[in-house]
């Protein structure tokens, strides 16, 4: 190997020796790495099975691609990607590009549980080495693909944490954000990553190359020069920035041993793979990243000596598919500048009307266009030459910079399209901006020794010749030369290539005649008085307002609540934009009713369940699903977790829900679930342990204790008929002794709807509460007790406007004055309960109209009048009997001779003066007198 390596490069390792001999001035450690380096690419070279060395979304690798394969038409593709995910890239012909292949897990075994869920996804473009080969491969009988790279469990195996997606920098973040997510929180995989990882060499290149990120660096300096390379160039100079970036910058250990074991990982399998089918190295194609083909590892070659151990698989099953991607999207992921996929897809585009070569295409791919020409057979194969191991390495580093000639037409297309897209936008640019757009690009690229500007030179100008203060639209006009120059283009999964859940959602929502799959925003309008067939739209839309994120599924108009039915709704519906969402449910199910029965399940038996969520599960179950199966199991669930709470936090969501369910079953149901009663009665005797516990602990509000006393008031006639016993709540509200003003005042409240308490004992508390001054400062804390207590007493409404009227009438300013705020906030958090309680209360007792109020007496003021205003003397002689019967009989002789009813009238007598039977026998009177005057 020696000696063929001194032939191939001889030229070029002397020429190195030199130069390191003349800069460097200590030992020999320069010449080490430029001297590998040429060996690096030698080695790669001379090796029998071709490798193809690429750049992720390089159109100068999509076209070396495309040419190849149509010199050497191998029967066999080695592809660096995830091996299991060979069987979904058929359908890569129903999508529309960019999408991205992803394997998804939503339950993982193997893994750490924060890891769930699991996603991998490996975006694919049209101007990209891996499609140019897909195609090929897909689309050419007799020809096999082989995925070689490490599986997606492999992925999650060997790293140490997920990974975060990266984000670009400040100046290039993409404009649009909702593209820019559209991965989601997927690992990316892609096909030659080449960068340094070596920040100083980063920076070195991009001073001395007068650029601002790394796209532009090699768009300049690599994509320009190899757009017209021939093939043994274009491989060698790839090896070469492979091998330079491989040996300058080992970078972080673990990403360096993944690396390795990545390559370990390709070598044996396409090493197994020759031998298993006997294929010649000759007849095959190594397609893999330059930083991989520059390879050191033992296994490297056909005829590695290394031996690499693969270890199985996690438990984890994973399911494959494709969402859509974007440009945005795959800048975002991968780090790369805003807008640099969008102008390599347009220099594909340029490099496909210079050279003519005619790429590789699926067949029926949406959104493309195939020839008439590529449309037929491909001929048969021809041998191709053999590859010629001569060194153009030299000749190409020595090769002066080509100076384009400066294109004026197009320069001065992008000037005036950039002018006319601006005023579109709302910037005030004129004819005179095109021309100083055009003239300043010309600047730019000479002050940085460009002989033709590129497109980051003419996103420059025009942002310095056109955005002059501020952003007078939602883009800025370096956003609208991304736009210009190709748009952030947002790829599409076809029908066909959907899973099955999606399938069934497009089938079931075909009735609102809308195209579902176009990206934005669709109003669908839900008439199902006059077409009933819509209600069932309407349950699959309600499902996926629950399922999907916000924005995919929005109710205008229309709600669902329990006991129910919809009669007309309005959505708003973006199915298309949140596509991958509505792809990933289909990873957990087949039907959206089953992925939202086990999103229950999951939630009402996770570790974090509270007795609340479970409720909310329980009426999710019957509010989507209408399933009494699903909900009395669920309810089972809620039972269970009541038992062993120890806290009241949730007491009042669970007294809402609880509500909510009970008035539901009353009026639906022929009889209450026995899960509901098991519950009530359970509840009872829960709550009922811990109020005296809650009603002394500071950690408990009074809001809590509130829908406590609120749960076994409101269900003490359920449980009391269920068996429960009383006894049980009062002795927990007698062994209740609160510190706290408010809870004092709700247990007050709570006493007097038991009867242990009258309401004259309890105005006259209140009384000596606004008589003692050292009380005063508190007394509006007791005020927001008696308002919580509206909830488990509603009965004291009148009392509080009473109370709450004294308040204002004899608290001073500096105590009722900061009061105010909490008395807002108190019915503001509890409004839909005790506002209207107090407001219809309020309207009661105080006058309608302000010219009643001057001569107008609160109630709780006025004298108590008697229950008759007539005189003794009047009353004693007033006549006992129905009087008017007497007066008026034909009306009693009517009905009579109705029912068949025959007699006469008879004079009235006068009554006894009181009940004859009391007075005849009044020891039981008097027996009852004495009980209730009991203490």
């Amino acid at each position: 190997m020696n000696a063929v390596t001194e032939g191939t490069f001889a030229a070029l390792r002397g020429q190195l020796q030199e130069a390191a001999a003349a800069l460097a001035d200590g030992p020999d450690a320069l010449e080490g790495i430029l001297l590998g380096i040429v060996d690096d690419v030698d080695r790669a070279v001379r090796e029998p099975l071709e490798i193809f060395p690429v750049c992720h979304h390089s159109p100068a690798s999509a076209l070396a691609m495309a040419r190849r394969l149509r010199e050497k038409q191998p029967k066999v593709v080695y592809l660096e990607l995830c091996e299991d995910m060979a069987p979904i890239l058929t359908e890569l012909r129903n999508c529309r590009l960019p999408v991205a292949v992803q394997a998804f897990a939503t339950e993982v075994d193997g893994f750490p549980a924060e890891w769930a869920p699991l996603s991998v996804v490996a975006p694919i473009t049209e101007a990209s080495a891996e499609y140019q080969a897909l195609a090929y491969a897909l689309d050419t009988p007799g020809v096999e693909l082989v995925l070689v790279d490490r599986s997606c469990d492999h992925v999650f195996q060997w790293q140490e944490k997920p990974a975060d997606p990266a984000e670009p920098a400040g100046p290039d973040a993409p404009a649009a954000q909702e593209e820019a997510a559209l991965h989601g929180d997927a690992v990316g995989v892609e096909i030659g990553d080449l960068r340094p990882r070596f920040a100083e060499l980063e920076e070195h290149l991009l001073r001395h190359g007068r650029v601002r990120h790394w796209s532009e660096w090699w768009h300049q300096y690599v994509e320009l020069p190899l757009g017209d390379a021939d093939h043994d160039t274009y491989r060698q100079v790839m090896l070469l920035i492979g091998s330079l970036f491989r040996r300058l910058a080992p970078g972080d250990p673990h990403r360096v041993r993944v690396d390795e074991d990545r390559e370990r990982y390709m070598w044996t399998r396409m090493r197994a793979h020759l031998a298993e089918t006997g294929t010649d190295p000759a007849d095959a194609l190594y397609v893999c990243g330059a930083f991989h083909a520059a390879s050191r590892v033992e296994e490297f070659g056909v005829h590695g000596a290394g031996t690499f151990e693969i270890t199985p698989p996690s438990a984890t099953k994973w399911q494959y598919g494709l969402i859509p991607s974007s440009h945005a999207a795959i800048e975002a992921q991968f780090g790369l500048a805003a807008g640099s996929v969008s102008i390599a897809a347009s220099e594909w585009a340029k490099n496909l009307r210079r050279t003519r070569v005619t790429p590789y295409r699926l067949a029926g791919q949406a959104g493309t266009r195939t020839s008439k020409k590529a449309a037929k057979a491909v001929p048969a194969a021809v041998p191709a030459p053999p590859l010629d191991a001569s060194d153009k390495l030299t000749g190409f580093l020595r090769r002066p910079p080509v100076l384009d000639r400066l294109d004026e037409a197009e320069l001065l297309g992008w000037s005036v399209e950039i002018v006319r897209a601006a005023r579109r936008n709302g910037y005030l640019a004129s004819t005179a901006d095109a021309i100083a757009v055009f003239e300043t690009s010309i600047l730019l690229a000479g002050l940085r020794e460009r002989a033709k500007p590129t497109p980051y030179d003419f996103q420059d100008a025009a942002v310095t010749c056109i955005e002059k203060d501020s952003v007078p639209g939602r883009r800025d006009v370096r956003r609208l030369v991304e736009i210009m120059l190709g748009g952030d283009r947002v790829g599409q999964v076809g029908y066909d290539a959907l899973p099955p859940l999606a399938r069934d959602v497009h089938d079931r929502l075909a009735p609102l005649n809308l195209k579902l799959q176009q990206r934005g925003v669709q109003r669908a309008l839900l008439d199902m008085a006059s077409r009933p067939e819509l209600e069932q739209c309407s349950d699959v839309l309600w499902m996926l307002r629950y399922l999907l994120p916000h924005g995919a599924a929005r109710p205008i108009m229309g709600e669902r609540r329990l006991g129910e039915r919809p009669i007309q709704e309005s959505w708003d519906l973006a199915l298309g934009t949140h596509q991958r969402a509505l792809i990933e449910l289909g990873y957990e199910g087949v039907s959206i009713e089953q992925v939202l029965e086990q999103r229950l399940r999951r939630t009402a038996y996770g570790p974090q369940a509270t007795t609340a969520t479970v409720l909310q599960a329980v009426e999710d179950a019957t509010l989507y699903l209408r399933s009494r199966r699903l909900a009395d199991e669920l309810g089972r669930r809620a039972l269970e977790v009541l038992a062993t709470e120890r806290s009241v936090d949730g007491a009042p969501e669970v007294l809402r829900r609880v509500r909510g369910l009970l008035a539901y079953y009353r009026t639906s149901e022929p009889a209450l679930p026995a899960w509901i009663e098991s519950f009530v009665t359970t509840g009872y005797a829960h709550y009922c342990t811990l109020l005296p516990t809650a009603f002394a602990d500071d950690d408990a509000s009074v809001r809590q204790v509130a829908a406590m006393l609120g749960f076994l008031f409101s269900m003490e006639g359920l449980a009391l008929s269920l068996g429960c016993d009383r006894n049980q709540l009062e002795l927990a509200v007698a062994q209740s002794h609160p510190e706290d003003p408010a809870k004092t005042a709700l247990l007050w409240a709570a006493r007097t709807q038991l009867g242990r308490l009258a309401r004259a004992d309890l105005r006259a508390r209140c009384a000596e509460l606004l008589g003692n001054p050292l009380v005063v400062p508190a007394y509006p804390r007791y005020l927001s007790g008696f308002l919580h207590a509206l909830e488990p007493v509603p009965g004291l409404a009148d009392f509080v406007v009473e109370a709450v009227s004294h308040a204002f009438a004899q608290l001073p300013d500096p105590v009722l004055l900061p009061w105010l705020p909490t008395l807002i906030t108190t019915l503001r958090g509890s409004g839909a309960d005790l506002a209207p309680l107090l407001i219809r209360e309020a309207g009661r007792v105080f006058p309608g109209r302000l010219a009643d109020l001057d001569a107008w007496t609160p109630p709780w003021r006025a004298e108590p009048a008697s229950a008759d205003p007539r005189p003794a003397r009047d009353r004693a002689s007033a006549p006992r009997g129905p009087a008017l019967l007497a007066a008026h009989p034909a009306t009693c002789d009517a009905v009579a001779d109705l029912l068949g009813c025959t007699g006469t009238w008879q004079s009235a007598e006068p009554a006894p003066p009181g009940a004859a039977l009391l007075a005849r026998h009044p020891d039981t009177a008097e027996a009852l007198e004495a009980l209730l005057a009991t203490p």
